[in-house]
């Protein structure tokens, strides 16, 4: 493992003698403009191993993504070498469905500490639209805009939970329609969490569970999603998604086209920079859902 190969991996060259924002904030744009928010191990035969060289070798010399416990275990490491102060913290995503937080910690997500100052550093949320492009100050109640969205955090007897506010999707004619589309102002509950470090071994039992339960979402649909330096592109399934925020009056532009298993192939490659060791089995267990990026 070397943290100039993670560098060369992300295509990151600029100046790293500072464990400061600026630089935090650079590593973590390159990071999820690199490295896909994906699941496809788990839908073409490979086992997701939770340790650190199996991360590296994945990520970083196989040019693969990996889900929130391995992009995000990948990034605390680069960023620890890089001399920041760092943990690492769980927390419980939400459910709009059942309209409510999981009873059980789901996600990784990194805290860093510069100038006393605490930050939220989180490149493993799904990867769509709810996927941070600045590191959060860990402040309550104030609304930080980027370009995304606006996201917010409030705290409540020691639990933080983090929300954005949602904004219209144009969907242009030839485009796969969508059933819904989110109106302005709606507010997406993302996840919640303490202030409580972790350690890596706190998320195998999950790691394990995710790969083997049939319920959750990760086993009803392949999914791969990377940040562009526009929006993101997703793939779930055969369904690909492209958007583009702010496209014209703070309304984001999404379009979606159905895929046949060869261009399936082929997107990974051209748009991931994917290239899979075996046979990927697309799976979108649901369908189409009633919003595509709601899904990832």
């Amino acid at each position: 493992m070397n943290i100039q190969e993670y560098f060369s991996r992300i295509s990151f060259d600029g100046s790293h003698k500072d464990a400061d924002l600026q630089t935090l904030t650079a590593i973590f744009q390159h990071h999820i403009q690199a490295i896909p928010f994906e699941n496809l191990s788990m839908h073409c035969g490979e086992t997701i191993d939770l340790d650190l060289q199996s991360t590296y070798n994945k990520i970083v010399k196989k040019k693969r993504g990996g889900w929130c416990m391995e992009t995000n275990y990948l990034l605390f490491w680069a960023l620890k070498e890089m001399g920041y102060d760092i943990c690492v913290l769980g927390g419980n995503s939400y459910d709009p469905a059942k309209k409510a937080y999981t009873d059980h910690m789901n996600h990784i997500l990194l805290k860093v500490v510069i100038e006393g100052n605490s930050y939220i550093v989180d490149a493993g949320f799904g990867g769509g639209p709810y996927q941070t492009w600045l590191p959060l100050l860990l402040i309550s109640g104030k609304d930080q805009a980027q370009i995304p969205g606006i996201f917010r955090f409030t705290e409540d007897n020691g639990t933080w939970y983090l929300e954005k506010v949602k904004r219209k999707h144009y969907i242009p004619e030839g485009s796969d329609p969508l059933t819904s589309t989110p109106e302005m102002g709606n507010i997406r509950k993302l996840f919640s969490f303490t202030l409580e470090p972790k350690h890596i071994d706190d998320f195998q039992e999950l790691n394990t569970y995710l790969q083997v339960s049939p319920d959750n979402i990760l086993q009803k649909k392949s999914i791969c999603s990377l940040q562009t330096t526009e929006g993101f592109y997703a793939l779930v399934g055969w369904s690909f998604a492209e958007m583009k925020y702010n496209y014209k009056d703070d309304t984001d532009l999404l379009q979606t086209t159905t895929l046949t298993d060869e261009e399936v192939e082929k997107t990974l490659k051209d748009k991931f920079n994917i290239v899979l060791e075996n046979k990927l089995i697309p799976v979108n267990v649901r369908g189409l859902p009633p919003n595509l990026v709601d899904s990832i």
